[in-house]
């Protein structure tokens, strides 16, 4: 009986507590009100995530990738030669700046100029006007106008001296070869194996700019009215080699190449070349009138303004020269005449720099040696702003003359 009433004791309290239990579940039910989950915008988010999912995985095998190193190129080698092109980045900058400082040279030094000198006439004209005028300030009027005159034609010894339109040329004419220099020193690194000669052959270009363009004014600046007008040269000096005969029909080199070649030699030296030569003697002669024209005419004006009153010749001389003055400041510094001089230069220098290339590589030993003779052919080519056909052409037409006189320039850019 004990037992069974134990049972019995046991059945009513587990079912009280399931029942208690249950209750509890009911009243948590109750309480938590969750708010349903919308599903619609699901579908249309998971090729989304999917396709950025095979994004980043596309990004991490890229990230694993390595770009594998060139161990056949020297590090030492390779460390010169970054020297070298840190050096001609700084140069190309420098040009590039002390350039724009000399062209604001040019206009402000021709506009301070062409002030002073007409404000001198002006005062010279008023003196002159007012001589029968009693108590009329006329001393302080003529000693203004020839001291402002004296001032006009000491600033403008100076500036036809140093020319600031031709160093503002130099300067351009400077940073564009060093950006050239960059940009091959930039393949050379990039697609090339560079040697130690490539290092030399870099330093010599530097160089051989250097003294080209020189940056200073005293001491190394270039001569601005030479005796006789010569290419401007700004590559070293090539090794003259005799060339062997035999080797043909290699490296993309053949006869008829080289004929033309040497053709293309003689048109540029004949027609292209020889032309700038004579218009840079031209720009040169009218550039030497002008700067002896300007002071002269300036210190004309002087005279005639510190002699007003005593002549009438004094006075028109004082205004008319200013006047005179003025005008020819201006064409001569206004119209950049020094700047069109070194333009001719730099243009008969360009051709003589492709001459001594066409010369080089025809005269070179070893046919290997050379560039290759269809792409130098195109460089060429391109180089003269023609087509290919175009350049046989006219290295047919100049051999089919004969010693007669050649009529087609060999450059169609300039």
């Amino acid at each position: 009986m004990a037992a069974i009433n134990q049972a019995s004791s046991f059945l009513c309290s587990s079912s009280s507590s399931s029942s208690s239990s249950s209750s509890h579940r009911e009243v948590a039910r109750a309480s938590l009100q969750f708010p349903k989950i919308q599903t619609n915008g699901l579908t249309t988010l998971i090729p989304k995530i999917q396709s950025n999912m095979g994004l980043v995985e596309e990004m991490d095998q890229f990230s694993r990738i390595t770009v594998p190193k060139n161990p056949s190129k020297n590090p030492e080698v390779m460390e010169k030669l970054y020297v070298v092109l840190e050096a001609v980045s700084d140069r190309v900058e420098m040009h590039k700046n002390i350039g724009e400082q000399r062209n604001n040279w040019n206009s402000l030094l021709l506009t301070s100029i062409n002030t002073i000198t007409l404000s001198a006439a002006t005062m010279a004209a008023i003196s002159a006007a007012i001589t029968t005028v009693p108590g009329a300030p006329l001393e302080a009027l003529n000693l203004s106008s020839t001291f402002m005159y004296l001032a006009a034609t000491g600033m403008l010894v100076i500036m036809n001296k140093i020319q600031p339109s031709q160093l503002a040329e130099e300067q351009r004419n400077a940073a564009r070869l060093f950006k050239q220099l960059e940009s091959e020193i930039k393949t050379k690194v990039a697609i090339g194996n560079p040697t130690l000669s490539d290092v030399n052959e870099a330093m010599k270009k530097v160089l051989a700019i250097d003294r080209a363009y020189p940056l200073p004014l005293l001491g190394v600046m270039l001569e601005k009215f030479p005796a006789k007008v010569e290419p401007a040269v700004w590559w070293p000096e090539k090794r003259r080699t005799s060339a062997n005969e035999g080797q043909h029909d290699r490296n993309g080199w053949s006869l008829e190449l080289e004929e033309e070649m040497r053709e293309i030699i003689r048109v540029l030296e004949v027609k292209d070349k020889a032309d700038y030569l004579r218009l840079g003697e031209k720009a040169l002669k009218l550039n030497k009138g002008l700067a002896m024209a300007g002071p002269v005419l300036t210190g004309l004006g002087a005279i005639g303004s510190a002699f007003l009153g005593s002549s009438p010749w004094a006075m028109v001389l004082g205004t008319m020269a200013g006047a005179m003055a003025s005008v020819v400041n201006t064409v001569q510094h206004g119209g950049q005449v020094g700047m069109v001089f070194e333009m001719y230069r730099s243009n008969a220098g360009f051709f003589k720099l492709m001459m001594e290339s066409i010369e080089s590589n025809l005269n070179e030993r070893d046919v290997e040696s050379r560039e290759n003779g269809e792409v130098f052919e195109m460089k060429v080519a391109l180089q003269l702003g023609r087509s290919l056909s175009e350049l046989r052409e006219v290295a047919a037409s100049s051999s089919s003359r004969d010693g007669r006189a050649i009529e087609e320039f060999g450059s169609k850019l300039f």
